[in-house]
């Protein structure tokens, strides 16, 4: 009996390990993580899964230690990784937006522009992407690596910093602000070349970017479910954003009809009432896990 086939698959751990195991969760997977453990339990027999910090992930996936993996664009640029991107996946630790990584400086810095670093010192994890922005730029400054606390080092240490921020709250908390926005960064699903050219491996890779980018969709999405009466329909569903159009089914009082739409969840508080008084009743709203286009 032949040996079952295995994507060996990184994820994240650390600040998106949380994150992405939610999500994994919403696309259909189960993923248990046991104190100290690199090696999650997938209750999927076809998944291995490795734990990983996301700066190592896109390494392994080129060197095929791992099929594929999860890791930031970021982390793909700063290793100048030669890999497959098969999606891409728009979440952080915090919420479903891109990472920036940014050029900061202290409110006292006299700092106004990236070609004010020539001869400066700049503190950042990400080293070799900085050294070829500044080439771009025509700048030459020192670029050091920064093993943390990268915010707490300027203007003391170093007269700038290259930092990712979601929000920038943590460079306001301490009296840094952007000078530039170098570029932003999301969640990858990306895959060893060799793998890419494995049919099944392949059909697993997609099938895995299918069901979560269904699960980000569904994020952003809940469902709504209502009773109107016919006279009132057309004047109702012209109230419904639906990806498509709603869902019209007949109920067994033929005066009436069953609406079901799907919409985006930061104005169903503005729908509802306004369903209401166009003569919706018995209005459900329910979450979902999975929007597939």
């Amino acid at each position: 009996m032949s040996e079952q086939r295995k994507l060996r698959l990184g994820l994240p751990k650390g600040s998106l390990q949380e994150a992405t195991l939610a999500m994994f969760k919403r696309a259909g997977f189960t993923i248990t993580v046991g104190p100290r453990a690199y090696f999650p339990d997938i209750d999927d027999p076809e998944l291995e899964g490795v734990l990983l910090r996301a700066q190592e992930i896109a390494r392994y996936v080129e060197q095929g230690v791992l099929d594929a993996g999860l890791t930031g664009k970021d982390w793909i640029m700063e290793q100048d990784a030669d890999v497959v991107e098969v999606a891409d996946l728009v979440y952080n630790k915090q919420g479903l937006r891109p990472y920036r990584w940014v050029l900061a400086v202290h409110q006292s810095s006299d700092i106004q522009s990236v070609q004010d670093l020539q001869d400066k010192r700049i503190a950042t994890e990400i080293v070799n992407v900085a050294q070829r922005y500044l080439k771009e730029q025509g700048v030459e400054a020192t670029v050091e690596y920064s093993w943390g606390a990268t915010e707490a080092k300027c203007p003391e240490l170093v007269d700038a910093i290259i930092e990712g921020t979601e929000t920038g709250s943590t460079l306001r908390a301490h009296n840094l602000r952007i000078v530039e926005v170098l570029f932003e960064s999301t969640t990858r699903l990306v895959a060893n070349k060799q793998a890419w050219e494995d049919p099944w491996k392949r059909a697993k890779a997609e099938s895995i970017a299918l069901l979560l980018q269904g699960a980000l969709a569904a994020e952003e999405m809940v469902g709504l479910k209502m009773n109107v009466e016919k006279k009132n329909l057309e004047a109702l569903c012209r109230a419904l954003p639906a990806l498509k159009n709603p869902t019209v089914s007949n109920l067994s009082d033929p005066s009436w009809v069953a609406v079901e739409t799907i919409i985006n969840s930061q104005t169903v508080k503005d729908i509802i009432p306004e369903l209401k008084r166009r003569g919706a009743q018995g209005i459900i709203e329910y979450p979902l896990n999975k929007v597939i286009p």
